[in-house]
């Protein structure tokens, strides 16, 4: 009887290890051999959603084979069959690049802030079926150049689109490392459902739908430089612009009236413009960076995402200036139409993961859909420590 036990643990172990296996791809350009950073990498069997790092990197999980889709804006869709890559854990897989270099402005009869306006109005209307989204959220924080902070999660929005509003449950999370007693709370965080309704109803393109916008900003239309099927709106603060300082790069499909990604930015030259202030409590902003990216997949659009970066000194009284940097990144690795249930006592109601408890029930980072590079991993550690 001890020796059938011993026999069925056995083959249950290899069945297990049998069934999941971890893989890993590098995306690369076949010109450059560089890596590629945020190509979208879709495990067809799964439908999950990975985004390759710096490193060009994804990691996943998989029970037998899958064929795997890969796409990134500036390079041509590619789809490998499982048996292409011969069954290894780690591969590489190679993008063309699309070199279509065509970059002219774009003539329209149409006012080009008009343009946007119809931009944002369908992008939303597109994006605001009721769904679900999985969510990996992840952020680091940085005082006076040092990192002192990490948390990261993996939660699930759902969106409601009868009452236009979110439902956050988070399903595992860890934070690590301490900040000083008198850094206030509103320093520790994004709010993850504002963040994400902004990410939906396009809030961070008000200030270029104002009706005054053309007086603060210069707007203008080209071709995309290496994808025929797109343009790009680049929208710049005046030289006599009075509040204006974010620099917008959009990238749309003309076509089907879809923003596709967008970045601002803040110059350094922008920034001289703005008064230092000189209270307590005031926070002078240093740098803000935000690139948002969605994908539209035939049926469905949605947010796919985003990486974010502020920096500000923060004024305190009697006490040198501290400078403050938080990153920010979100990448969704399932999307559904299908809606959980759930009690109110498993909504997430507070700002930040900062404020949850650690629930760690398995390495989920690990297969996240975003793979930390060798130097975050690192940093992650060191923070780990001071717990």
């Amino acid at each position: 009887m001890k020796k059938l036990i011993l026999l069925f643990v056995v083959l249950y172990n290899v069945n297990i290890s049998a069934q999941n296996q971890e893989y890993s791809i590098i995306v690369k350009d076949i010109e450059t051999l560089e890596p590629i950073q945020n190509a979208t990498v879709i495990i067809m069997k799964t439908q999950q959603i990975l985004l390759s790092n710096e490193e060009g990197k994804v990691t996943f999980m998989l029970t037998g084979g899958s064929n795997v889709q890969v796409s990134e804006t500036n390079y041509e869709d590619i789809t490998v069959r499982w048996t292409s890559l011969n069954g290894d854990q780690k591969f590489v897989i190679y993008l063309k690049s699309k070199n279509n270099k065509l970059d002219e402005v774009v003539l329209s009869k149409e006012s080009q802030d008009k343009i946007l306006q119809k931009l944002v109005n369908n992008s939303t209307k597109k994006i605001s079926i009721s769904h679900r989204q999985k969510v990996y959220v992840r952020e680091f924080f940085m005082m006076n150049n040092q990192y002192s902070y990490y948390n990261d999660g993996l939660v699930n929005f759902q969106f409601d689109k009868n009452n236009n509003a979110t439902t956050l449950l988070v399903e595992q999370n860890r934070s690590y490392g301490l900040l000083e007693a008198d850094v206030s709370p509103d320093l520790r965080g994004y709010n993850l459902n504002n963040i994400m309704e902004n990410y939906s109803n396009f809030k961070y393109f008000d200030p270029l739908l104002d009706s005054k916008s053309k007086k603060e900003y210069d707007f203008s239309i080209k071709g995309h430089s290496k994808n025929k099927d797109y343009y790009v709106m680049s929208v710049t603060p005046l030289d006599k612009a009075k509040e204006a300082i974010d620099n917008f790069e959009i990238v749309y499909d003309p076509e089907k009236k879809l923003i596709i990604e967008f970045e601002i930015t803040v110059t350094p030259l922008n920034l001289d413009k703005v008064e230092e202030k000189t209270g307590n409590g005031d926070k002078n902003l240093t740098k803000s960076y935000v690139k948002v990216a969605y994908r539209w997949d035939g049926n469905d659009y949605y947010f796919l995402s985003s990486n974010e970066e502020v920096a500000y000194d923060l004024i305190a009284k009697d006490k040198p200036k501290k400078n403050i940097q938080v990153r920010n990144s979100f990448v969704t690795t399932e999307f559904t139409k299908q809606n959980f249930t759930y009690s109110d006592s498993d909504v997430f109601k507070e700002k930040s993961l900062f404020n949850k408890k650690n629930k760690i029930l398995t390495n989920y980072w690990d297969l996240s859909g975003f793979t930390a590079t060798e130097e975050e991993k690192a940093i992650i550690a060191s923070l780990e420590f001071k717990m």
